[in-house]
């Protein structure tokens, strides 16, 4: 009788199986598995990726919100390209974000700075710091319009203590875009002041005893081995900032309201507050005209990805050299 001989450190072949001894593959191998993690992305089918095409779509169609679309294809587009209006809120949202991103990173390194050198009440100090960013944006720009109110805000009656003339915030471009830097700045300082103090505890201690040792100061260990280490989190935190600052709606939204006179998305006197968003709803609500609201809010996303993208090659950049 012949014999078949294997060799050495190989199974035999398989010739032959029952279907219950057979392994199972492809989704009906693992269903349960799909199953489990399919909410996720059925919310994210119904309330991101959907809307986010039918945007889209819109943008290529004049609509009214209620009646027949009318195919419009890249028109509104081009009327968007032209538009003094758009461009004008565009220019808003960069001043407004420049003026309250690059204070609020500066202050935010520096509270994770003393943060990370306390000794008691720490936990206390990131709460204390922490607050401004879960407290409710409307009620804290209702505050911040009483403290830069001209005639009996917080700020007018420093001011004329120092024997200075008042400020008219709310009702001066210069003043409007100050006031809501101020606020963005109150609000997500304490925030990015927890990112940074996070990073600063992963950078080893050996390296500033080294810098003590070799009598290194606060200033030099700071530039020397403190930023360097905190350059990935310093993107972080640029990124971030950038795309929630221009962004910006409930701060300007609500603080000139009260100061606009044909619209609560107007932005103040000379639209010198409205920035991109407000100009979104403006067009889309106020003059329900969804098809070319929709072709703003695009052109909003190509403004936040081409500054996101600028930021961030600008670091990466400053960290290569």
């Amino acid at each position: 009788m012949a014999t078949t001989l294997h060799r050495p450190g190989r199974p035999p072949a398989v010739t032959g199986g029952t279907p219950a001894t057979r392994p199972r593959k492809g989704l009906r191998a693992h269903w349960h598995l799909y199953a489990a993690i399919s909410p996720f992305y059925l919310l994210f089918l119904a309330f991101g990726l959907i809307p986010v095409g039918f945007s889209l779509w819109v943008s290529l169609h004049r609509w009214d919100g209620l009646g027949s679309m009318e195919w419009a294809g890249l028109t509104q587009y081009q009327y968007l390209w032209s538009d003094a209006g758009f461009w004008h809120a565009v220019g808003n949202t960069i001043l407004i974000w420049a003026l309250a991103t690059f204070p609020m990173i500066f202050l935010a390194m520096v509270t994770a700075v003393m943060l990370n050198s306390a000794v008691r009440l720490k936990n206390l100090y990131r709460l204390a710091y922490f607050l401004p960013n879960v407290t409710s944006v409307v009620a804290v720009a209702i505050i911040f319009g009483s403290v830069f109110s001209t005639n009996f805000g917080l700020v007018n009656a420093f001011l004329q203590a120092v024997g200075l003339d008042q400020v008219a915030w709310l009702n001066t471009p210069w003043g409007i875009k100050i006031a809501i830097a101020t606020l963005m700045t109150w609000q997500w300082t304490g925030y990015n002041a927890i990112i940074f103090l996070a990073g600063l505890q992963t950078v080893p201690s050996e390296l500033y005893e080294a810098a003590r040792i070799d009598g290194a100061g606060p200033v030099q260990t700071f530039f020397r081995i403190t930023l360097p280490m905190l350059r990935p989190v310093l993107l972080f935190v640029l990124v971030v900032s950038t795309v929630t600052g221009l962004q910006s709606f409930s701060e300007p939204q609500v603080l000139l309201q009260t100061t606009a006179n044909d619209s609560t998305y107007a932005g103040g006197p000379g639209a010198s507050g409205q920035t991109m968003v407000l100009y979104f709803f403006q067009q889309t609500f106020d003059n329900n005209d969804f098809g070319y609201g929709a072709a703003v809010a695009w052109g909003i996303f190509l403004v936040v990805v081409l500054f996101s993208i600028i930021n961030w090659r600008l670091v990466r950049r400053r960290g290569e050299d």
